[in-house]
């Protein structure tokens, strides 16, 4: 390392000298712990052959027409049908227009296929930094989502658990994505949250990324952070966002919000999810 000086770093130092000197300045030396390295506690590069499933220890595939909820067209399936590994480095949920094995709906054969994948029961957290980076499908009535439940659902019914909404998109927006929260006395429609518009999400890979702090949530969008949510956001309802929450990746095909798919609509749909990790 040079030992020279500049002429503008030598001016600076007389002063300084000359106040130190003089009692003047103070130059305190700082005791404090440098702030540890996040730490990663969950992560998945879905690295591994092409057509291969997920790993079983880090994601379970749910199965079923979601029982109707919010009159999704999709039936759920397990196995690799509709979501594999690309052998790329990605795991690709895929939205299909079949119904290969007679699947049964809400409103009767089913005319759509695709994947809801969780961590329930492998991977909760309270607070951190969840990310994911992915490529969005693209077309009317196509729904891909990145959010987390709160893991006591079975015992403390929805909204009650929580939820929080990372990334949510909706085709009739290919330039919107959206992040939400769902609680006692604002769920639904009167979920709390907001919009980040951008690029058209499903041209290439964007990074969505929430950050969880104790009363305290913040959306971003590769590196741009869009919103900021805290208890006073809610109108007097209550924060539940205190807890551990497991992860959820699915590809929902038509629904109240998105509407169902029409005639410009092409299938199969993919949602590319090239990574998800989680760090404290």
């Amino acid at each position: 390392m040079s030992m020279k000086m500049s002429k503008a770093a030598r001016r600076l130092l007389v002063p300084l000298a000359v106040l130190a000197t003089a009692g003047v300045l103070t130059v305190p030396m700082s005791n404090a712990a440098p702030a540890e390295p996040a730490a990663v506690v969950f992560e998945d590069n879905f690295d591994g052959p092409a057509g291969g499933a997920v790993d079983g220890s880090k994601w379970q595939l749910e199965t079923g027409d979601n029982g109707g909820n919010n009159h999704e067209l999709q039936y759920y399936t397990s196995g690799t049908n509709n979501a594999a590994l690309d052998g790329g480095g990605n795991l690709v949920i895929t939205a299909k227009k079949e119904n290969p094995a007679d699947y049964n709906c809400w409103y009767g054969r089913c005319e759509y296929t695709s994947a809801r994948l969780n961590t329930a029961g492998k991977f909760t957290q309270t607070y951190g930094r969840f990310e994911a980076r992915m490529k969005l499908p693209r077309g009317q009535g196509m729904w891909p989502a990145f959010w987390a439940l709160g893991e006591d659902i079975g015992t403390n019914p929805w909204p009650n658990c929580g939820e929080i909404d990372f990334m949510e998109n909706v085709g009739f927006e290919p330039n919107s994505v959206h992040g939400t929260l769902h609680g006692p006395g604002y769920s639904g429609a009167g979920g709390i949250g907001g919009v980040y518009t951008g690029p058209n999400f499903s041209d290439d890979f964007h990074t969505f990324t929430v950050d969880w702090a104790p009363d305290k949530i913040t959306w971003s969008v590769d590196g741009n952070a869009y919103q900021t949510r805290t208890p006073a956001d809610l109108n007097g309802n209550r924060w539940v966002y205190d807890h551990p929450f497991f992860m959820i990746l699915n590809l929902a095909v038509g629904g109240d919000w998105p509407g169902s798919p029409d005639g410009n609509t092409q299938f199969p749909q993919q949602l590319v999810v090239d990574y998800v990790r989680v760090t404290t």
